[in-house]
């Protein structure tokens, strides 16, 4: 939100009815200017559509559809009752995928600051997911779900299963940082290697809550299988990522 001693937004903003451009494209590029310039900083959380409108003069449909075309140029993310908020220039992240890495490294390497919640953290059998490890069907499982944030924005919902037979340490340990750290650091079982699926996917109602989506948005489904030396693997996620925040880069060599 603009501070006390900053100009309101409503000082920046000019529509005009003397030109053919739609009132809905001129408040949209006048607010993309403002972002671009950094006068609105990334964070700032922009009016409701009710309160901009009756502030300008204009329906609800106009700055509606302003916020829903600065979205779709990925300006604008929603967190839900708060409303719009300011995501800046180039602020989507982009991570490589030439090498195998976690969340929090991740998050490190752009900057950001990341963080997580844990939703479970159990030991379970489970026969199917045994399946995909090559374990018997009554073999230990940790199951471990987690909202990961960076700078405090959720940014993906985790459901990670760890084979306890190789890393039985980690039922008892704090997860809320890096697993992969902890694997390598206290289990001496550093990851080598995965094998990854990306898909899209539509979130659910309770996704979207948790992203803070007023209305399903596109979500990437990330599927990791990964090993540890000697061909072990360790571990199976399924992992969500909000599509407005993710593009994943790849460098392919002929």
């Amino acid at each position: 939100m603009f501070a006390h001693d900053r100009p309101s937004i409503m000082s920046y903003l000019k529509l005009r009815d003397d030109t053919a451009m739609p009132l809905y494209q001129q408040l949209e590029e006048q607010l993309c200017v403002l972002i671009e310039s950094g006068t609105l900083p990334v964070g700032t959380i922009l009016p409701a559509e009710r309160q901009l409108a009756e502030s300008l003069g204009v329906s609800r449909v106009t700055v509606q559809r302003a916020y829903v075309a600065m979205r779709q140029r990925q300006l604008l993310m929603s967190q839900g009752r708060k409303g719009f908020v300011v995501r800046g220039v180039g602020d989507q992240i982009r991570p490589g995928m030439d090498r195998l890495k976690g969340f929090t490294e991740e998050m490190r390497e752009i900057g950001k600051v990341p963080s997580s919640r844990i939703l479970e953290q159990t030991v379970v059998q489970d026969r199917s997911i045994s399946s995909i490890f090559g374990l018997p069907s009554t073999a230990p499982l940790l199951k471990l779900t987690r909202v990961r944030y960076g700078d405090g924005i959720p940014m993906s919902r985790e459901v990670a299963w760890y084979n306890l037979t190789v890393a039985p340490a980690l039922e008892h340990a704090d997860l809320s940082g890096s697993v992969y750290a902890y694997l390598a650091e206290q289990c001496d079982a550093r990851l080598v290697s995965c094998d990854q699926t990306i898909e899209a996917t539509t979130p659910t109602r309770q996704e979207c809550d948790l992203f803070g989506f007023d209305d399903p948005l596109p979500c990437l489904l990330i599927k990791r299988h990964s090993f540890a030396q000697g061909a072990r693997m360790i571990e199976y996620v399924e992992g969500l990522f909000r599509g407005d925040m993710y593009r994943y880069r790849l460098k392919l060599n002929g």
